[in-house]
């Protein structure tokens, strides 16, 4: 992990601005990332057992009366995690982060939006996307209990879509310098993937494989719907996954998981997540999802289904699509009980901080995943985009074709594509329209710079990254200025 040297001066500016500006939600232990594995303030393994959590499409977290509703029946079945897709960070979440905070339970949280997500279609990474990236980490990095945040989910949904994976990575970059230039803690920066074989595991390597930390996630997850009913650990794809994962040198978890193909759900896989085949290298799972909508996947209920509540109308409880999303949650049965069942008897001790930092020091990134014609496309030894730079499509570019920095036989194949997603496991029917990033397409934005993850540095323009740097310089110059004028008055 990057670390932050702190001079004397600074540091008496850190405790001033802390005693102004002091985390709101109750005490609780941090979460960091070291090596492969998330641990506690104390130096304890935290193991994820969370949550998919996201009652209406704009901000579940503004409710506290509703969290503090939520987070005392997530209590009951062991949940420690809850994900949340999509916030507003504008909005107040003092009272939700507090309840989750009492209740022992941490968030992850999205970075994106409907309107920023990272496109696999046409990706480009621009300052709007930035600005509002940072804007929810700003949000919610002074919570305690913000366990860790996610700079994209399912962007890449095809085999044919790693062109945006350089783009995620060039997310991450950004959001990882952002948040150490802010001096703010080290909440990791990750990224939610789908599911699809074909990509495996090129693109979890990938993600983690760079020489330099600071472009590298700090974790890597995975949305997968492989276990379904009474399936096994070899029958259901887990031991693949396990497999790909053994030495991952970054923490790795399911942030998605909970088919419901069978029913009633029985969540067995749970057992092989958090047992010996698997708790050594992953670090535990969140299910989908906590309330009941029309994809059947919910954990609780608020009521009967009722007629959706009008944008102008003034009530009491609000109904969306047909589901009431505010009151009492009712478990729904016996997949409630199911969960909390299994999650009782599953409680990993994992391995103590102080004994495994003497062996971070033999993890290595794995080897990046080299191009292949007709699959991953990506050049390893590319430099990422910067901001303000677009994908060009192949067949979009205007050159005569000679490509002097494509060093990849994938130079001709970078064109991504649009289609069906590729489902490695037996669950085709999930839907999660109000949750999950929905990657806008369309045009490159104007003015916006070329770039081709299948080739070389000489084959990237201008662009605007400059921008970037020149606010760096002048927030470093201000806050130099502040932290001189700190340590003369001291």
């Amino acid at each position: 992990m990057v670390k932050t040297h702190w001079s004397s001066s600074a540091t008496a500016l850190s405790l001033l601005l802390n005693t102004f500006y002091a985390p709101t939600a109750s005490a609780i232990q941090t979460i960091s990332a070291v090596g492969s594995k998330f641990f506690y303030e104390d130096g304890t393994q935290y193991y994820i057992k969370g949550i998919a959590y996201q009652l209406i499409p704009e901000d579940p977290l503004i409710d506290t009366a509703q969290c503090t509703r939520d987070a005392a029946r997530m209590a009951e079945l062991g949940t420690n995690a809850i994900r949340v897709y999509h916030v507003d960070p504008k909005a107040n979440h003092d009272g939700c982060m507090k309840a989750f905070a009492d209740a022992g339970i941490y968030l992850f949280v999205d970075l994106d939006t409907f309107d920023t997500a990272i496109s696999q279609d046409d990706p480009h990474w621009d300052q709007s996307q930035f600005d509002s990236f940072k804007a929810v980490l700003d949000a919610f990095q002074k919570y305690d209990n913000t366990a860790g945040v996610f700079v994209g989910n399912e962007v890449l949904t095809t085999k044919d879509g790693s062109a945006a994976a350089p783009y995620v990575l060039a997310a991450a970059r950004d959001i990882k310098s952002y948040r150490n230039a802010q001096h703010y803690r080290s909440i990791p920066v990750g990224y939610s993937a789908a599911d699809i074989a074909e990509l495996r595991p090129m693109l979890q390597n990938y993600l983690a494989c760079r020489s330099d930390p600071a472009e590298r996630l700090d974790f890597f997850s995975l949305n997968a719907y492989e276990w379904c009913g009474d399936s096994s650990y070899e029958l259901s794809g887990y031991q693949t996954l396990q497999d790909e994962a053994e030495g991952y040198p970054i923490p790795i978890f399911f942030s998605e998981t909970g088919c419901n193909v069978a029913r009633p759900r029985t969540f067995s896989d749970q057992a092989a997540i958090f047992g010996d085949h698997m708790s050594g290298t992953w670090s535990g799972a969140m299910i989908y999802e906590w309330i009941e909508e029309t994809n059947d996947y919910g954990l609780i209920e608020y009521g009967p289904p009722g007629a959706d509540t009008p944008p102008t109308a003034t009530k009491d409880v609000i109904v969306q699509d047909g589901f009431t999303r505010q009151g009492e949650p009712t478990p729904i049965q016996p997949d409630f009980d199911n969960l909390k069942n299994q999650w009782a008897t599953l409680d990993p001790t994992g391995v103590a901080l102080s004994d495994y930092v003497k062996s971070t020091a033999a993890i290595s990134p794995p080897e990046c995943p080299a191009s292949t014609d007709g699959g991953w496309a990506v050049n390893p030894s590319a430099p990422l985009p910067t901001i303000g730079q677009a994908f060009v499509h192949a067949d979009d570019d205007n050159s005569d074709g000679d490509d002097d920095g494509a060093t990849s036989p994938a130079s001709a194949t970078a064109t991504t594509t649009t289609g069906t997603a590729s489902e490695s496991g037996a669950d085709s029917s999930k839907s999660v329209s109000n949750k999950q990033s929905s990657p806008s397409s369309g045009t490159n934005p104007s003015g916006v710079a070329a770039f081709s993850p299948s080739s070389g540095a000489s084959s990237m323009h201008a662009g605007k990254g400059s921008g970037f740097l020149l606010f760096r310089l002048d927030v470093s110059a201000l806050f130099c200025v502040v932290i001189g004028g700190v340590a003369w008055w001291l």
